[in-house]
């Protein structure tokens, strides 16, 4: 039976690239299902979210963030939940070291005292998330923080943090790369695996 995938192989000068066909982890009702999810065990801490707010972050978390916010406001049809987008790309630390384009902050309420959800679509190292807490203090000092993430990607933190709320857990190596598709931007909802 031949495999789907195919190797690279080098013939004579010349290197055909392997055609590796991503595997589908997530997609479809499953993600929705998945957000629902989060969504109510979002509500069973926060309630009806008066003292909580939720941020994303840039980029791919804030599609995460306002996804899970519209979510809650059908559940506790609420037409008030803060929602915002903070970018951490001055306090990544290695911001230094390749080129960033910056994307926006727009966090237009206070989380002075506040419960924060910080939102992110894949935890891996655990840097973003560190470079997010940094940034997000920029703007007061919360009560406290959670994480919520859409995929737990274990075994390769180098930093100590976890997520409260977890979509899906993935065990994976690091030659791997982990993809959250948003129909927002890509035309639909899916989670995938990739060998790099």
């Amino acid at each position: 039976m031949r495999s789907k995938m195919f190797q690279s192989i080098r013939i004579c000068n010349f290197k055909i690239k392997s055609t590796v066909q991503p595997k589908v982890i997530l997609e479809k009702n499953q993600f929705e299902i998945t957000l629902q999810r989060l969504c109510h065990q979002l509500i069973e801490v926060h309630s009806d979210f008066k003292d909580s707010v939720i941020i994303g972050l840039q980029p791919r978390g804030t599609y995460l963030a306002h996804r899970i916010t519209e979510e809650l406001k059908k559940i506790l049809k609420s037409k008030k939940i803060n929602c915002g987008d903070l970018d951490i790309t001055f306090y990544r630390d290695d911001f230094r070291k390749k080129e960033l384009i910056p994307n926006r902050t727009n966090i237009d309420f206070i989380i002075e005292d506040k419960n924060v959800i910080l939102v992110d679509d894949v935890l891996f190292t655990g840097r973003t998330i560190r470079a997010g807490l940094d940034a997000m203090l920029a703007f007061g000092r919360p009560k406290d923080v959670e994480l919520l993430v859409l995929v737990d990607r274990r075994f390769a933190r180098h930093v100590p943090i976890q997520a409260k709320y977890v979509g899906l857990t993935i065990d994976s190596i690091e030659t791997q790369n982990v993809k959250v598709e948003w129909k927002e931007t890509d035309g639909k909802d899916r989670i995938t695996l990739l060998s790099k």
